[in-house]
This record gives structure tokens, C-alpha cells and sequence, in this order.
């Protein structure tokens, strides 16, 4: 064993990375989603759900979904959707597997240009387990992140290769990898900048005298140009994908002197957490002007003085690397270009904190050697405690991504007073039950955001859930008046409507949902079970057709559409239909007994009595008329044996309960 550790360093370093990795991460599979654009990007997302068509590969290229364009995120939700189905520990394994595979490329690129195995190890490690990359591994939705982290890790690889041994066929490579990388998050724009800072050290591509020194500079721009060029273009689809959602902040909101204010801060709040990391939570309100003067220019002094120290220390290039990587890849995220209503985020840090470490790993030794402290082991153990502490902390922080609840009360625990927080826990607390409880979370959102349509339209569904209309009309009115765009605000209000009786003004309010955003799958079905109570029958299949078109897997449109053409005389089209429910949901009762009818009048009398009897078995057994004018029409050629009692409940027309 001896003898193969020292033939095989780094394989016998990989492994105790990867272990290290899993071991940090082991609790995550076990977690849930979480309402916090989990649904948004994949339990309520039915371009993911259809899985990898030829329609939700389109879309993935096309959409500006959720405020971003990266198809390559997309897909690989869909492929955890294939394979895995609703079960969310498939997409959170998957998160840990590329992160642990992120940590194993970054140690064998950093052992690779610098030829320092020990050293490239503890910064692989600390990536691997510090606490504040928790949230871009456990969150499903920031599967982006360690996506994106795979393609930083890729191209730097291919980059070096290119520049050991320079190749056309090799270049392109680089190029490919980092448009793919661009193509799962945009912030990979900075690597072109990083791969400069690489050139300086440790790859020593820049010469040291003056007039050739300049000329090598250029040279190496020219080189990365269609880099530059493509992190341009990436720039401009982001802008124009967050504009579109809605997420860019005007300078209305957050002025340029608050944004800069707050991105000095959280520059020196990064670096806190990154030496002593505390206190994390989702989500940090953004303090807005709120934030005191002294802090932010205090901040700057200290990014400033630091800045200074390390370009003076230039000889130590390993230090003006790591601190440029770790101010210059926070750039696109640091807030200047607000998106979001945050301060900053954990997540943020994934590939920042990189350089950060690099000063960590090379500069306690050199620091040590200087002092004549030559303790070597002492130095090992140290570096092995502060992994140890980091993975079970990380441990830990993982166990508070469980579920929402469990978040957003650790959140507020650690003082992140948000209206987001109180929003998302008191609409977890109302899906398990908990109204009353929701509702206190409720009122102290709009406390502190008194015209926040999201939660007022939660308020109305709770009110609703207590019976309580009235008031639930009045709180969507207000709504109604805040923002007359708001799609689910008059689609709440149709329903609270359809409820009150008032199915004339419920119509009209899902039909202001739909025109605007004609893309929502489940409004054009309420919209279509409305008409055809109204007895507007081919409006109501045109309704439930769009339904379908915009989700194929929705099972009750499916349902509902064979209702409404069985109701027209078009039993074939509405056996059609219920057949693809079977496909969706083969136990089904519902559907069988509606087939059993459908092929009745359509004289087909054995598959009628087959589904009859399938009907029967799942719970669903027909009516009794119905059997005596099936058995009036035709002897039952299965068994004259007595079908199977009700076993099920009702669902009120619905086929996927």
C-alpha cells in the first residue's frame, strides 16, 4: 500500500477528496425541494417535466425563462426529470456528484501549473467542504452553479493543455468548452480576465522586461479575443433575458451610489465569511439606503489598503492572483448591475473564493518559512483540523436546506428579517395545514412590504382556505389595483369568483390571466372548465387543446377535453383523450369508467364491458344504469361474476388525484 501511495500521489489524493466531498455532502439526497425557484425550475416547470423532446429542447434554447438564458442548465434538469421522475433526490445527487467532480478537476489543475501537490489539495479541499458553497450544491436550483463550475474547471483545463502544447484543434476546444460554459450560467465571462491572471502565474507566460513585457500583454489579449467576444454576447443575452423577466433593478429602485455602497460591503462581508463563516442564510434583504455611510467607504478603504499591499507584494504572484480572481470574477454579481431583490448570496462565492484560497494554501508557508518555522507536521494537522471543522459545518449548513420550513426559520433566525423569508415559510406552513400560523408570516411580510403582490395573493388563498371570500375578493382588488398586470392575481381572482357563484366575472378574469401570459398551462384549463359549465362547449376544447399543447403530460386537460368532445358526439376523439390520461396515470378509475361509456355509444360493447371492469378495479365501479344498458346491448363476454365495490373516493372530475 506504502509503495503504490508514493507511485500514485495524486490518484490516492483524489480519492481523499472525493470521500472528503461526499462525506460533507452526505445529507443532501435526503432533502426536499424547496420554495425558492425549485419549482420555478423544476416541480412546477412542465418544459422540464415533458423531459428531453424535441419541443423542450427548443424551448431551452429559445426561452428566457426564470430571467436567464442557459439551455445547458435547462437540459440537465430535464435529463434529472427523465431519469428520476418528481423524486428530488435525484437532482440533489446530482448536484453533489458535480460538485465533488469540480473539486477533483480543480485540484488536478492547480497541481498541474504549479507542480505543488499539498498545496493544490487544501485548496481543492476547502472548495470542496467550506460551508459557503453550500448553497449552490444543495439547492436544486442552483444546479447552474456547479454546472457552470464544470465548464470554468473543463476550460481551464483545455487552457492549459493549449498553452503547453499551442494547437488549433486545441484552442477550439477552449473555445467550445467555454461557450457550453456560458450556455449553463453567464458568469463565466470573467474567465478570459482569469485566464490572463494565469499567464502571469503560475503559467509565467508574460516576459519581465519592460518593452517585451507590453508586447507579450497584447499578444496574450489578442490571443483570448474570441473569448472576450463571446462573454460580449453572453453579457447582452443576460441583460436582455433579466430585462425580460423583470429582475434588473432601475436606478429608481437602488441608485448607483446605494448599489456601490452595498457591493464595497459586501466585498469585505465575503471575505468575513469566507475566514469565519457564520451566520448563513437563503437569503440577505438588500439594506438599500439603509446601509450607513461609514460602512460602505470603510469597506472601500480596506479593499483599497489591500489591493495596494498585494500589488506591492507582486513578486508573490500566487497573492495578486488570488485577490484580482477574487475581486474580479465577484464583479458580475456584486451588484452594481442589480438583479434581485438580495445583497448579496452564498452562492455567489462558488468560484470567487477560489483565489482567495490560493492565497490561503501558498501563503502560510511562505509566511511560515519567513518566521524559520520549519514544523512541517504541526503545519499538516492545523491544515487538517480547519478541513475537518469546515466539512462538519458544512454538514450541518446542508441539514438546514431540508425543506423550506427548515430554511426560511433559519433564516430568520439569523436575523434575515425579509418579506421573502416570512412569504415563502408561511406559504410552506399553509400547504401543510398550518393557516393560522401562515398567516402571522404573512402579515409580517407586508409589513414590510405592504404592496407585495406575491404575498397578497398567498393572503387570498388562505382566507380562502378558511372560508372567508369576501375578504379574499377585497385583498386580490387591492392587488388588482397595485398591478394590473399581475397574471395570478386575476387568476386567483377567477377562482374566489367561480367560487361566489359569479361565473361570468370569473371568466372574464382568467381570460385577462391568459392574454397576459398566454404560456400558462393551468389558466387556459381553469379558463376551459369554466365554459364548459357555461355550456360553451367547443370553446372549452379549444381551451383545454391550448392547455395540452403548452403541457402534454397535464392529465386533466386530457380528461376534461374527452369530457367536452364525448359531450359533442365525438366519442372517438374523446376515447383518443382518455386514453392518454391511462398512458399518464394507468390506475386511473375515472378514466376507465369514462372509456367504458365512450366505447358504449360507440357500439363497441366488449371494450366497453373490459373497461368497465377495469373501472371497477381501480375503485371506479360504473353506475348501475349504465351496467344494465351495457348488459341490455351486450352479455358481458368476461364474467358473469360480480364487479368489485367502490374502494375509492370521488375526485370531482379530476382524473390525477
Amino acid at each position: 500500500m506504502a509503495d503504490f501511495i508514493r507511485s500514485h500521489p495524486k490518484l490516492c489524493v483524489g480519492f481523499l477528496l472525493l470521500a472528503l466531498t461526499l462525506a460533507a455532502y452526505w445529507r443532501a439526497p435526503m432533502n426536499e425541494f424547496v420554495d425558492l425557484d425549485d419549482g420555478l425550475y423544476v416541480y412546477q416547470n412542465p418544459h422540464v417535466q415533458a423531459g428531453l423532446t424535441t419541443g423542450s429542447v427548443i424551448w431551452a434554447f429559445t426561452a428566457y425563462h426564470a430571467g436567464n438564458w442557459h439551455p445547458l442548465t435547462w437540459l440537465s434538469h430535464m435529463v434529472d426529470w427523465q431519469i428520476f421522475g418528481p423524486k428530488p433526490w435525484g437532482p440533489h445527487l446530482t448536484n453533489v456528484l458535480l460538485h465533488a467532480i469540480n473539486v477533483l478537476l480543480l485540484f488536478l489543475i492547480l497541481s498541474r501549473m504549479t507542480g505543488f501537490l499539498w498545496r493544490s489539495a487544501f485548496v481543492a479541499a476547502l472548495f470542496a467542504v467550506h460551508p459557503l458553497h453550500v448553497e449552490s450544491v444543495a439547492w436544486v436550483a442552483e444546479r447552474k452553479d456547479v454546472l457552470s463550475g464544470l465548464f470554468w474547471m473543463l476550460t481551464t483545463l483545455a487552457y492549459i493543455r493549449c498553452v503547453e502544447r499551442p494547437g488549433v484543434s486545441r484552442y477550439l476546444l477552449v473555445v467550445l468548452l467555454f461557450a457550453l460554459g456560458l450556455m449553463a450560467k453567464p458568469m463565466l465571462v470573467t474567465l478570459p480576465l482569469v485566464f490572463l491572471l494565469l499567464d502571469y502565474w503560475p503559467l509565467a507566460r508574460f516576459s519581465r522586461k519592460a518593452k517585451r513585457g507590453a508586447a507579450t500583454a497584447w499578444r496574450l489579449i489578442l490571443e483570448k479575443s474570441p473569448l472576450f467576444a463571446l462573454a460580449a454576447a453572453s453579457c447582452a443575452l443576460t441583460f436582455l433575458a433579466q430585462q425580460s423577466g423583470g429582475a434588473v433593478q432601475s436606478l429608481e429602485t437602488y441608485s448607483l451610489a446605494v448599489r456601490v455602497g452595498n457591493a464595497l460591503a459586501s466585498y469585505v462581508r465575503y471575505l468575513s465569511m469566507t475566514v469565519w463563516p457564520a451566520g448563513l442564510a437563503g437569503f440577505y434583504p438588500h439594506p438599500g439606503d439603509s446601509l450607513p455611510v461609514w460602512h460602505a467607504f470603510g469597506a472601500g478603504f480596506l479593499i483599497l489598503v489591500v489591493s495596494i499591499l498585494v500589488l506591492r507584494a507582486c513578486k508573490s504572484g500566487y497573492m495578486t492572483v488570488g485577490w484580482l480572481w477574487y475581486l474580479g470574477t465577484l464583479v458580475p454579481v456584486i451588484g452594481v448591475f442589480q438583479v434581485g431583490g438580495q445583497a448579496m448570496a452564498d452562492r455567489y462565492t462558488y468560484i470567487p473564493s477560489i483565489g482567495l484560497f490560493v492565497i490561503a494554501a501558498w501563503g502560510a508557508p511562505e509566511l511560515l518559512q519567513r518566521m524559520k518555522w520549519r514544523e512541517t507536521r504541526a503545519m499538516s494537522f492545523t491544515a487538517a483540523a480547519i478541513i475537518l471543522a469546515l466539512a462538519i459545518a458544512t454538514s450541518y449548513q446542508v441539514g438546514y436546506w431540508r425543506n423550506t420550513i427548515t430554511l426560511f426559520q433559519r433564516a430568520l433566525a439569523k436575523g434575515q428579517d425579509s418579506w421573502i423569508a416570512h412569504n415563502n415559510l408561511g406559504r410552506a406552513l399553509a400547504n401543510q395545514g398550518h393557516v393560522a400560523e401562515a398567516m402571522d408570516h404573512y402579515n409580517a411580510a407586508l409589513r414590510i412590504a405592504p404592496n407585495n403582490i406575491g404575498t397578497l395573493n398567498n393572503v387570498s388563498i388562505a382566507l380562502v382556505a378558511q372560508g372567508d371570500l369576501s375578504s379574499a375578493v377585497s385583498i386580490l382588488r387591492k392587488a388588482e389595483a397595485i398591478d394590473p398586470g399581475s397574471a395570478d392575481t386575476h387568476f386567483n381572482l377567477g377562482h374566489v369568483l367561480a367560487a361566489q357563484g359569479d361565473a361570468r366575472a370569473a371568466v372574464q378574469q382568467l381570460i385577462r390571466a391568459v392574454n397576459i401570459n398566454p404560456e400558462n398551462a393551468e389558466t387556459h384549463f381553469e379558463l376551459g372548465r369554466l365554459l364548459m359549465k357555461a355550456g360553451d362547449k367547443p370553446e372549452a376544447a379549444a381551451r383545454f387543446r391550448r392547455a395540452i399543447s403548452l403541457q402534454p403530460s397535464h392529465i386533466d386537460a386530457h380528461y376534461e377535453l374527452g369530457n367536452v368532445l364525448g359531450q359533442l358526439g365525438r366519442f372517438d376523439d374523446a376515447i383518443a383523450q382518455y386514453r392518454r390520461v391511462l398512458r399518464l396515470k394507468p390506475d386511473s378509475g375515472f378514466a376507465h369508467r369514462k372509456l367504458a361509456v365512450a366505447f358504449y355509444f360507440s357500439h363497441r360493447y366488449e371494450n366497453a364491458w373490459r373497461e368497465a371492469r377495469l373501472a371497477a378495479h381501480y375503485g371506479c365501479k360504473p353506475q348501475e344504469s349504465f351496467l344494465a344498458a351495457l348488459s341490455a346491448a351486450a352479455p358481458d363476454p368476461g364474467s358473469t361474476s360480480a364487479l368489485p365495490e367502490r374502494r375509492m373516493r370521488t375526485d370531482g372530475g379530476k382524473a390525477r388525484q
